[in-house]
């Protein structure tokens, strides 16, 4: 399955920078967070997302996981 991403013209220089030469975007993304924990990555973030968010992004969990099921 593709998806399609948006980022800003600066985050796209800065990755063209670090991908390797026969590096596809998704390699370049799979290596940068290959072995995060996602625990982590949570506990990071927590404070940072403002209410209004959090309510769409819960919501977009819960239909994603009634999609898995």
């Amino acid at each position: 399955m593709v998806k399609t991403i948006t980022i800003r013209s600066d985050v796209y220089e800065k990755l063209t920078a670090v991908k390797g030469e026969d590096e596809s975007f998704s390699e370049l993304f799979e290596r940068l967070v290959e072995g995060v924990d996602p625990i982590k990555t949570l506990k990071r973030l927590r404070g940072i997302i403002g209410p209004e968010d959090r309510k769409a992004i819960l919501a977009e969990l819960r239909k994603r996981r009634a999609e898995w099921r």
